[in-house]
């Protein structure tokens, strides 16, 4: 089970994140987000990261220039997420760095093949992301994803195992689930989130 521990700002919970086994960890820098990363909390935390994947997760940069970010600041991977981006926004990341993520929901009825799009993976999540609303997941039961793909969208310690024996991914992402308040961290939640999704 892949595991992606996602809207960390401190090096000190990119650090618990790794300790604890995940396998990659998100950074986001979307303008209105309460977990927004400045410049140097990104470079701290893929500093921080170890071998882990970095990700950095955008919904409102244009591609071409997230993809330039993600490479200045050493990301491994850019995460696109949601309405925004559309197939030609991929290419035009593609061109600049060579991993790219697809975020979506499935209440914008993506396609949901993995690498329609010249994504590497495929992200779904709730209507609201990083609001911490767990939705449906009866609805993937007809509408798994092809290829590599994770889950995300209400996920916590309390309920992570449940929802990987449900459906069955191959990862699963959580951000407000690991909070103690919006933007806030805690290493006792990652560690926790960890070792119950890999119980699932």
């Amino acid at each position: 089970m892949y595991v992606k521990i996602c809207g960390l700002r401190t090096a000190e919970h990119a650090r618990a994140a790794v300790d604890a086994g995940a396998d990659a960890i998100g950074v986001v820098m979307n303008a209105t987000s309460p977990r927004r990363a400045t410049d140097d909390e990104a470079r701290a935390v893929v500093e921080a990261s170890g071998a882990a994947d970095t990700v950095l997760v955008v919904n409102d940069l244009p591609s071409a220039e997230a993809a330039r970010t993600a490479q200045r600041l050493g990301f491994d991977v850019l995460q696109l997420h949601g309405r925004a981006y559309g197939e030609a926004d991929f290419a035009a990341a593609l061109a600049v760095v060579p991993r790219v993520w697809r975020a979506t929901s499935l209440d914008l009825d993506p396609p949901l093949e993995v690498g329609a799009w010249g994504e590497e993976a495929l992200l779904l999540d709730a209507p609201k992301p990083g609001s911490g609303e767990r939705w449906d997941l009866s609805e993937l039961a007809e509408r798994a994803p092809d290829g590599r793909w994770l889950l995300a969208g209400g996920l916590s310690p309390a309920n992570v195992a449940e929802a990987v024996s449900a459906v069955r991914p191959g990862g699963v992402d959580v951000s407000s689930g690991v909070e103690v308040a919006p933007g806030e961290k805690s290493s006792d939640l990652i560690r926790a989130f960890v070792a119950a999704a890999r119980r699932g």
